[in-house]
């Protein structure tokens, strides 16, 4: 599959199969992912793949109010731990990635999902969370951040990959010389 076909294909899935993901398949995804650029290369991120029965026991976790009750479907997640900022001596300079964190951490969940895309499996990127829930189930100091959820499996039978609607290129680029 081509870049653009990937692109193309990839987008938030909500309803998956009974089919399971393999712990090899999310091991290779989370390293392909760690191949993402960060900041001063700090890669602000710790990774948990949560899946088989846990994975049942951690919905819980992004359901609030009724919201993300798709996820019953969903028998994977990939958790994003945000780590603590670095401060780095170069020389006189010192540098700091804490401004970076939200960006880099955007940046590896698009690896992520293009990753698993890449091996014929589907995700939905997830904001909605309790995060100190997820800190206990994770075994975890209460306060940790984990800004993003990564739900991960086989889209069901019949999934539709839907068509992309965008804004058009004129609308969204501009070339200044």
């Amino acid at each position: 599959m081509n870049l653009e076909e990937l692109f193309l294909k990839r987008q938030s899935t909500r309803e998956f199969s009974e089919r399971e993901v393999a712990d090899e398949d999310l091991k290779e995804i989370c390293r392909l992912a760690t191949l993402a650029p960060s900041a001063v290369n700090q890669q602000p991120y710790n990774l948990y793949a949560i899946n088989g029965e846990k994975a049942k026991a951690f919905t819980k976790n992004i359901q609030k109010e009724g919201a993300n009750a798709w996820a019953d479907s969903c028998h994977c997640y990939i958790v994003i731990e945000a780590r603590q900022p670095r401060v780095i001596i170069r020389g006189e300079r010192r540098i700091s990635n804490e401004e970076y964190i939200p960006e880099d951490i955007g940046i590896l969940s698009a690896y992520i999902a293009l990753a698993a895309e890449s091996k014929g499996l589907q995700t939905c990127i997830i904001g909605l969370r309790d995060e100190k829930a997820i800190a206990e189930f994770l075994n975890l100091p209460e306060g940790t951040g984990f800004p993003l959820i990564i739900a991960v499996g086989y889209a069901v039978e019949g999934y539709p990959v839907r068509e992309k609607r965008r804004r058009s290129l004129d609308e969204t680029f501009k070339i200044i010389k």
